[in-house]
C-alpha cells in the first residue's frame, strides 16, 4: 500500500494521486494517437521529420534568468547588462543548434533480439551509426516512459552499440517495445527527442521451475525401433556407443576412439549413448507432471528440457497437441523451448 511522503499531509497526497489519475488516461491516449503515426521498423534514419525539440527545466530558468536581465538593463540603462543579455543569450542559440544537430543524422539500426526466458531481463542491441567528421557526445536510449537511460557516444564516421533492457512478465511472443532516444548536449538546456517503433518481437520462453523433480521413466519402445534395437543388442553390436549423428554434443563424442580410429585410416567418430540398452525413449509430456494448471505444467517442462539437455540424453516433447520427436542438440532445445512459449 502506498504512504504519503514525509512532510505531506494525507489531503496532499490524495490530491497528487487523483491529478495523476486524471493525466494518466491523457497521456495515454496521445500517447497511441502518437505512435499510430510512425510505421514499425527495425531501421531509422533521424531527419529533420522525426527530431524534436524542448527546453529543459533548467531551460525554462535560464530564459527566465535572461528575461530578468533584460529588463533590469533596460530599467537601469546598463550597457553591460546588455552585452551580458545577449551574450548568454547568443549562447543558448547556439546551443540549440548543436543540441539539434547532435540527434540529428544518426542512423539507428536494432539487431535480431535473443530469445529469454519469462521474469528475467530481455536484453537487446542498438547499433548508432555516424557518418558525419564529429563525435556525437551524450546519445541516450531507453524503452519509451520508462526512464532507464542507456548512455554513449558516438565516434566520426564510426558506429557504437546500446544494449537496452526490458522485463516481460509472460511467455510467448512479445513485441519490441517503443523506444526513445535523445541528447541534452551541450549544455542542457534543451532536450532534443525522437520516438522509435521496432518491428520486431522477441520470444520470451516460460520460467523454469525452480527445484523439479527428476525426468520421469523412459516408454519402452514400440514397433521396428524396438525390433531393430534387440537384433543389435543381440548381436553384440552395442556397447554404450553409437555412431555420430549431427548435433551431438562434443562432449559426449568418444575422442580416445576418435583418434584411434584416425591412426587407422578412418574419420567415423562415435558418441557415448547414456540410454545404453536403447529399449527405451525418454518423453516429456503435459500430462505426466502431475500438475494442474497450465502454466505449471509448462514451467516443470522447461525445467525437464533444459535438465535433459545438460544430460545429453535423447529426449522428446508432447505439448498441447504437439510432438517433437526424441532428439538432442542445441536445435532441438530451441524447438521444444519455443513449442512450451508458444503452446
Amino acid at each position: 500500500m502506498t504512504t504519503p511522503a514525509p512532510g505531506r499531509s494525507q489531503g496532499e497526497f490524495r490530491g497528487a494521486a487523483a491529478r495523476r489519475s486524471l493525466v494518466a488516461p491523457l497521456r495515454r491516449r496521445i500517447d497511441r494517437w502518437f505512435l499510430s503515426r510512425r510505421p514499425p521498423s527495425d531501421a531509422l534514419e533521424l531527419t529533420q521529420r522525426n527530431v524534436y525539440i524542448v527546453p529543459t527545466p533548467a531551460g525554462w530558468m535560464l530564459a527566465a534568468t535572461l528575461l530578468l536581465l533584460l529588463v533590469a538593463s533596460i530599467n537601469y540603462q546598463l550597457n553591460l547588462g546588455y552585452l551580458l543579455t545577449f551574450l548568454l543569450a547568443g549562447s543558448v542559440a547556439v546551443g540549440m543548434h548543436v543540441c539539434h544537430g547532435t540527434l540529428r543524422g544518426l542512423a539507428l539500426h536494432l539487431l535480431t533480439p535473443e530469445p529469454r526466458y519469462a521474469g528475467a531481463a530481455a536484453v537487446f542491441r542498438v547499433v548508432l551509426d555516424n557518418t558525419r567528421r564529429r563525435t556525437r557526445y551524450g546519445i541516450g536510449l531507453a524503452v519509451h516512459r520508462s526512464g532507464q537511460w542507456a548512455w554513449c557516444d558516438v565516434p566520426a564516421e564510426g558506429s557504437a552499440t546500446v544494449e537496452v533492457a526490458f522485463r516481460p512478465e509472460r511467455r510467448g511472443l512479445h513485441p519490441v517495445p517503443t523506444l526513445t532516444a535523445e541528447t541534452r548536449f551541450p549544455l542542457g538546456t534543451f532536450r532534443v527527442w525522437t520516438v522509435w517503433r521496432p518491428a520486431s518481437q522477441v520470444l520470451v520462453y516460460p520460467a523454469p521451475e525452480t527445484h523439479p523433480p527428476p525426468l520421469p521413466p523412459g516408454e519402452p519402445l514400440a514397433g521396428p525401433a524396438a525390433s531393430a534395437a534387440l537384433r543389435a543388442h543381440a548381436a553384440g553390436e552395442y556397447d554404450g556407443v553409437r555412431a555420430y549423428r549431427r548435433g551431438d554434443p562434443l562432449k559426449l563424442v568418444v575422442w580416445k576412439r576418435a583418434a584411434q580410429a584416425q591412426a587407422r585410416g578412418s574419420e567415423d567418430l562415435v558418441s557415448r549413448d547414456t540410454q545404453q540398452a536403447q529399449r527405451q525413449e525418454l518423453w516429456l509430456d503435459a500430462q505426466a507432471t502431475g500438475l494442474p494448471g497450465l502454466e505449471a505444467r509448462v514451467s516443470r517442462l522447461c525445467a525437464w528440457v533444459l535438465m535433459a539437455d545438460r544430460l545429453g540424453v535423447d529426449y522428446g516433447l508432447r505439448v498441447a497437441g504437439r510432438v517433437l520427436p526424441p532428439s538432442q542438440g542445441e536445435a532441438h532445445k530451441r524447438q521444444c523451448l519455443e513449442a512450451l512459449a508458444l503452446c
